[in-house]
């Protein structure tokens, strides 16, 4: 049997946002765009570190994957640890079915680096939403992961 400890990311980013002396790794400008025609979703996003600004594009399989590709993309020149990251896990819960379409949705994110692994969800009406900010926290726990063990 395989034994390992899934991190807690969204807990430890809580706490470390809370701090006076945080400081976010990279920094989305405005947010995404998700064009989803049903058949080929493409996602946008701007990202400024460490002094520079970086406009990238990218489809996917589904609208969840070209946000996920796009935020690759763009990270991967300023942080090439993200190379590395892989999502092994997406679920989006409803939380109150009565509400239909206007209820809020959980969405989970299991990552890992091929050495550990983190979880990471957030909560949104919007499941995209949700998603984005999901891969936003999923990225940043991994770059301050890696800057931590230099």
């Amino acid at each position: 049997m395989l034994n390992f400890e899934v991190k807690d990311a969204t807990h430890k980013l809580t706490i470390a946002r809370s701090l006076k002396k945080y400081k976010q790794p990279f920094k989305v400008i405005g947010t995404y765009t998700l064009i989803d025609n049903g058949t080929e979703p493409e996602a946008t996003v701007q990202i400024e570190a460490n002094g520079r600004f970086i406009h990238e594009a990218s489809t996917g399989n589904g609208p969840v994957d070209a946000l996920a590709r796009v935020l690759k993309k763009a990270l991967t020149p300023l942080f090439p640890e993200i190379a590395k990251v892989e999502l092994i896990d997406y679920s989006a819960n409803i939380l109150n079915a009565k509400s239909g379409t206007s209820t809020d949705v959980e969405v989970t994110i299991i990552f890992s680096d091929g050495e550990d692994v983190w979880r990471v969800y957030h909560l949104s009406q919007n499941i995209n939403a949700a998603s984005f900010n999901v891969l936003i926290d999923g990225y940043e726990y991994a770059v301050l992961k890696n800057s931590h063990n230099k």
